[in-house]
């Protein structure tokens, strides 16, 4: 049996409309307002290190475009970025993002992923 979740503004509507109080309708809407704040805000502006993943991430397509035809494993672009605080993780969750914006092709080989640029 599939049910629904009820949201945090549904169950405060719900609540709102068997209430008489002013009072206390008063304090569902301020919860609403509340949750309408909190829901508006998103921020376009990117954060530090989604600029410092920006950078990375040319550096990873551009090591990959000197080699187009070629097939690559993280660990060796860790390895041609030759920066020892970059992690193989978090060049895959990179490449990862570039694979989900078209900028690169996954290829699986026996459990194994190879990136080549698209």
């Amino acid at each position: 049996m599939a049910t629904t979740k009820v949201t945090k503004r549904e169950m405060f509507e719900q609540i709102k409309a068997q209430l008489t109080d002013e009072a206390q309708i008063a304090f569902i809407d301020h919860e609403l307002e509340l949750l309408a704040k909190k829901n508006s805000y998103k921020s376009d502006k990117p954060t530090k290190a989604q600029i410092a993943n920006q950078g990375l991430k040319s550096q990873i397509v551009e090591i990959m475009s000197a080699e187009p035809n070629r097939l690559f494993r993280a660990s060796e672009i860790v390895k041609a970025l030759g920066n020892e605080e970059i992690s193989s993780s978090k060049v895959t969750a990179m490449l990862t993002q570039l694979k989900n914006d078209g900028t690169v092709t996954r290829i699986e080989d026996k459990r194994k992923a190879y990136f080549q640029i698209a």
